[in-house]
């Protein structure tokens, strides 16, 4: 027997055994999201259950990607005060409320993603199974959007699990796959697709008590041990993220801290804080976010390319470990270098991911087996994708792209990973130059998360869509950048480096330098950034964006190469290293902060960014935002470099950028541009 309700994006059906199976569908999109209409039609359908008595009921989702991602992110950026968004968040707590008082048993089904108010609506059910398969993903993520949970998430799940499994899971964000959440106590059962159905039948017609936390991680969220784990957590958070940058994760210690005992005060204080929270400028501005991460992802959707086999020539750090990133990501690769002895370092870092990522003996023996040796380029036939990955010098590059190009397939795509080299002087060897693009992966590969999708007015526009496509089915974010020196990211980043390098000479300690840019909010501060990069590969870059844009190198960073201080991978550069971390002096006594250093620093990054949007080296405003966030780390909670200059008023940032060119000098000159920069968003 089937109902439906008025809504479309869910129904129910009552099978022989008198269960109700109850399907989230969400039309006209690939995700199961909770609006604000699909909780009340889910709500209206609780109802009507409660009036037919089912047996019991089970949840599930039609999509084959995933359970529910959580609640409709778009709905956020429309909450105009606290009133509004405590409101909102206080029906969805009824709604989770409603399920979790049924009078007969519940379980959620779960396949796929299971994230934010999808996993808070599935520790409302009175059970849990899940899929026991990579795919599968659970965890509460709300602390990346600047939040944390708030239907009823925290209170459901710190009692569930113990304090420890279920802090760490909130205050991360971090996710997991079926079976540790079956450790933790999440769910009930993580299974095989073909029991799943089985599982969640047998849970309602032999309901089995309900899972309780052992003694342990009971006694965690006891109130003589609530103290001194807050202060434990907000240390270990404080590792990461300052109180006055990302509020969200010590709000929800505090909120644990005073309310663990009492289920509806900590249900309250929940609410009221997200709805304080949502509305903030942090949370707004990693909304803003998350919202420009999904811009990007949905670049590819619409291009019929499928990539399956990937060749990359050079098996140095970047190309070795693209090469392992294909393969972790289920492509067939094959990896050229000049020598079997040069692929094998690259052989060696893969494993070394596929063990830290994968776990299990079997599936990383079968990423090793999707990563093949070829020092003789056999791959190159075959290839749907040919990478090259060599070192940074034109002539070499083009050489190259002369011997591969006529045993490559026509419809291949053949891709630079050069970091500053514009396109124009690389394609003059090529019979079909428009096939050339530029995929500029970041270091490290299998942690940053963008690749500039580099092309100028002489690219195949096909090939251009067919780079974005495999950028999306490696798991990337592609940024389509313009041929330009340095592209986007690097040349907005390198005059940042290079004024730290600048104030570093003048006096001012490596590590307060570092210490403003973290105050800013930066991931890393640029001295340390530096080291970390190398400072031979800064000064190349460098160079090369000194001889096309006429910025002056710094001769103190030529003086470290020089001396063989190229940073951490030779143990010294502006620090000193000691097992791979910076030996940072602090500051002498006597020493006063310069209120000129983040200025400097950030002010000639913002140049750059203004210059960039005025050469249109980017399509649209928002991608530029996208890029330094998910390129470099630019404090997120800030929204981008745009959100910021708008956040500040352009025409404060225009008068303290021309005050630093009077006292300091040309590399202080405004941008042309500045004048139209305000209103720069192409989206709410």
């Amino acid at each position: 027997m089937d109902t439906h309700s008025e809504n479309p994006d869910l129904y129910t059906h009552i099978d022989e055994d008198n269960i109700a199976w109850l399907h989230f569908d969400k039309q006209n999109a690939s995700t199961n999201v909770l609006s604000a209409s699909v909780l009340e039609a889910f709500y209206d359908e609780l109802l009507e259950l409660v009036e037919r008595a089912p047996r019991g009921l089970v949840i599930l989702s039609d999509k084959s990607n995933g359970f529910i991602a959580g609640a409709d992110v778009n709905e956020f950026t429309r909450l105009e005060n606290h009133g509004q968004a405590l409101s909102t968040i206080q029906r969805g707590q009824e709604v989770f409320d409603r399920l979790a008082s049924l009078p007969f048993p519940s379980v959620a089904m779960i396949h796929g993603f299971c994230l934010g108010g999808g996993l808070e609506l599935a520790l409302a059910c009175r059970y849990r199974v899940a899929r026991d398969d990579r795919g599968t993903r659970l965890g509460l993520p709300e602390v990346r959007l600047g939040i944390h949970p708030g239907f009823g998430g925290s209170v459901r799940l710190t009692p569930l699990v113990g304090a420890l499994h279920a802090m760490d899971l909130m205050l991360s964000g971090r996710t997991v796959d079926g079976r540790a959440a079956k450790r933790m106590g999440v769910i009930d059962h993580a299974v095989p697709e073909r029991h799943l159905k089985v599982a969640a039948r047998a849970m309602i017609l032999n309901p089995p008590v309900p899972h309780r936390p052992g003694k342990l991680q009971a006694l965690s969220n006891h109130a003589w041990v609530r103290p001194a784990l807050a202060r434990l957590f907000q240390h270990q958070v404080g590792k990461k993220a300052r109180r006055d940058h990302y509020p969200a994760p010590y709000a929800l210690i505090d909120i644990w801290q005073r309310h663990a005992d009492n289920e509806r005060s900590m249900m309250h204080a929940e609410a009221e804080s997200v709805a304080e929270l949502i509305v903030g400028p942090a949370a707004q501005n990693l909304i803003r976010v998350f919202l420009l991460q999904e811009q990007l992802k949905a670049l590819g959707r619409q291009v019929d390319f499928k990539p399956r086999r990937v060749h990359v020539i050079g098996a140095g750090i970047m190309g070795g470990d693209i090469a392992a990133w294909c393969a972790y990501r289920g492509m067939q690769v094959t990896l050229a270098d000049q020598s079997p002895e040069r692929i094998a370092p690259a052989m060696k870092r893969a494993h070394a991911l596929f063990k830290r990522r994968l776990k299990r003996t079997r599936p990383v023996q079968e990423a090793m087996d999707r990563l093949m040796p070829d020092h003789k380029g056999m791959g190159v036939e075959r290839a749907d994708v040919v990478i090259e990955a060599i070192f940074e010098d034109a002539d070499a590059k083009r050489s190259l792209y002369q011997q591969l190009e006529p045993r490559m397939r026509d419809d291949a795509v053949l891709a630079t990973n050069t970091s500053s080299i514009p396109l124009q002087e690389l394609r003059s060897a090529l019979s079909n130059p428009a096939r050339l693009v530029g995929l500029h992966f970041f270091n490290p590969v299998a942690k940053m998360q963008l690749v500039e999708i580099v092309r100028d007015n002489e690219t195949d526009a096909a090939v251009v869509a067919r780079a974005i496509a495999f950028t999306r089915a490696i798991d990337r974010l592609p940024l389509p950048v313009s041929s330009t020196p340095g592209f986007l990211v690097n040349r907005i980043l390198m005059p940042y480096l290079l004024e730290a390098v600048e104030l570093e000479n003048e006096g001012v300690p490596a590590a307060e330098i570092d210490r403003q840019a973290l105050e800013f909010g930066m991931p890393m501060g640029p001295i340390e950034l530096a080291d970390t990069v190398g400072l031979d590969i800064c000064l190349h870059v460098a160079e090369n964006l000194g001889q096309h844009l006429g910025t002056a190198v710094p001769g103190r960073l030529r003086d470290l190469v020089n001396q063989g201080r190229l940073g951490r991978k030779s143990g010294e550069g502006f620090y000193q290293y000691k097992k791979g971390k910076a030996v940072k002096s602090g500051t002498s006594k006597g020493h006063h902060p310069n209120p000129d250093v983040s200025d400097r620093m950030i002010l000639r990054m913002l140049n750059e960014v203004v210059t960039c949007l005025h050469e249109q080296v980017v399509d649209k405003a928002d991608h530029l935002d996208a890029g330094m966030v998910y390129g470099t780390g630019f404090a997120p909670f800030r929204g981008g470099p745009l959100r910021y200059i708008e956040t500040e008023g352009a025409d404060t940032l225009l008068e303290r950028l021309q005050d630093l060119e009077q006292r300091l000098g040309s590399r202080f000159k405004p941008a042309p541009g500045w004048e139209t920069v305000s209103g720069f968003s192409d989206q709410p």
